[in-house]
């Protein structure tokens, strides 16, 4: 008889591939941004007691996002193991994701919905799961915060009896550089036991006015283009490209100056 426990609905992880994909992603991040930087006023908030499992939400601005989830969750949460739904029909075009912890939910049926949750609370069953949401539910503008979250997490959180909920904010935003940068700002975490009797409708009201709060300190930070705010934990690719590059280390070189391939100072 197949077992019903809740690990057996975890997705199965393959450490191999997940050491490889990582091994791959850090220099393909450093070739597409030039940096990926977190607000300093916000690294505290990232040492969240291990003991205990973590749900991770985020607002949601682009392709990028699964990508630089799975790089902040290796950089700041190890060794938690990394977890997020994906739109059933995107993982049979990326079917690779399914062994780096992502699981297939059917959006807007009510299938689906049951199904994210029972998935859901089996990852969160374990202390070492770290589970990344995107509750906006659709790309939306960094600066629209006009959407309704998604009830899942909402309902998943009201439904818990322990664990942390911790909100992301991120911007991918053009300072001086070609490539951009990817910044974030950590909320501050919250402990589910210190809300026992907070009810669906308490949790929905709770998650938005964290991630919303959370993105508007950023976003004035971002506006204000204030890098010392941030402390950089990749520094990627700067400089106009190969070939104008290399013309202007030639001409460097025969007048004698220092070349210097980045545009500007910031996230150097």
């Amino acid at each position: 008889m197949k077992s019903n426990a809740p690990e057996d609905l975890r997705p199965q992880v393959s450490g191999w591939l997940s050491n490889g994909f990582h091994r791959f992603l850090t220099p393909y991040l450093r070739r597409n941004l030039h940096s990926i930087a977190i607000m300093r006023d916000s690294l505290s908030h990232a040492n969240v007691p291990a003991e205990q499992p973590l749900i991770v939400y985020a607002n949601h601005p682009s392709w990028w996002d699964p990508l630089t989830a799975q790089f902040l969750n290796r950089k700041l949460f190890t060794p938690r193991q990394f977890f997020a739904p994906i739109d059933a029909a995107a993982l049979q075009q990326y079917r690779v994701f399914a062994k780096l912890g992502f699981y297939g939910v059917k959006l807007n049926s009510s299938e689906g919905a049951a199904a994210f949750l029972k998935q859901s609370r089996a990852i969160l069953h374990s202390n070492d799961a770290s589970l990344w949401l995107t509750p906006e539910g659709r790309f939306a503008d960094v600066r629209d915060h006009s959407a309704v979250l998604m009830p899942g997490m909402a309902h998943l959180c009201a439904r818990m009896q322990r664990g942390w909920v911790l909100p992301i904010a991120i911007e991918y935003v053009f300072w001086e550089e070609r490539l951009p940068e990817c910044l974030f700002r950590i909320g501050e975490p919250v402990k589910v036991a210190e809300h026992p009797h907070a009810s669906k409708s308490d949790w929905q009201t709770l998650l938005t006015d964290r991630m919303r709060h959370n993105q508007t300190v950023l976003s004035e930070r971002v506006i204000a283009r204030d890098s010392e705010a941030f402390e950089n934990l990749l520094a990627g690719a700067h400089g106009a490209g190969i070939v104008y590059d290399s013309m202007r280390r030639l001409k460097a070189l025969a007048t004698g100056q220092r070349f210097k391939a980045a545009h500007g100072n910031k996230l150097q």
